[in-house]
């Protein structure tokens, strides 16, 4: 009886059926958290550039004089940027006017969408006059694909989970 024990213990401990399931199980996570990483990180990069790109076009749609109120400019913005979901409601537009002269920075820190209230009130949104410097900054805000991620999980993000996207333009008003 302990012979047969014996043969089957030294068996197994020769045996070598099996032996890759250990590396897999430790590296397994390290490569699906970089899948996961590039696919997040793909996804930013496609976002910013259609939200800039989108920017760049509506703010020379403003500079001459085609738009000038607020629904029109985010509407602008959101047509240009089809791969922002849910744009109309996550977009939020601040323009604020820059004196040459008596220099005062506007906020580092730009207003975005409060997503745990209905709406979010418009309160930098002016106009500029004829020769004025202007700053039109948007900020949309969405939530990552992948809350677990390594790339998402060092991104800033609200009580709710979404992360800014913050582009800024400067331009001036061509007069009338």
């Amino acid at each position: 009886m302990t012979r047969f024990f014996k043969q089957r213990l030294t068996r197994f401990a020769t045996s070598e059926t099996g032996s890759m399931v250990v590396p897999f199980a430790l590296w397994a996570p390290v490569f699906i958290g970089l899948i996961l990483s590039s696919i997040e990180l793909g996804t930013v990069t496609i976002r910013q550039t259609a939200l800039e790109r989108a920017m760049d076009d509506t703010v020379r749609e403003v500079r001459l004089g085609r738009l000038s109120d607020h629904a029109a400019i985010k509407q602008s913005i959101c047509d240009g940027a089809a791969v922002l979901p849910g744009c109309e409601a996550h977009l939020h537009l601040e323009m604020l006017p820059l004196s040459m002269t008596a220099w005062n920075a506007p906020a580092q820190k730009a207003d975005c969408v409060d997503v745990s209230e209905n709406v979010t009130p418009n309160r930098n949104f002016r106009n500029g006059e004829a020769n004025e410097m202007m700053l039109l900054r948007a900020c949309y805000k969405y939530q990552p694909i992948t809350p677990a991620g390594t790339l998402s999980s060092s991104l800033a993000k609200d009580a709710d989970g979404y992360t800014a996207l913050v582009v800024t333009s400067a331009y001036v008003n061509e007069p009338s």
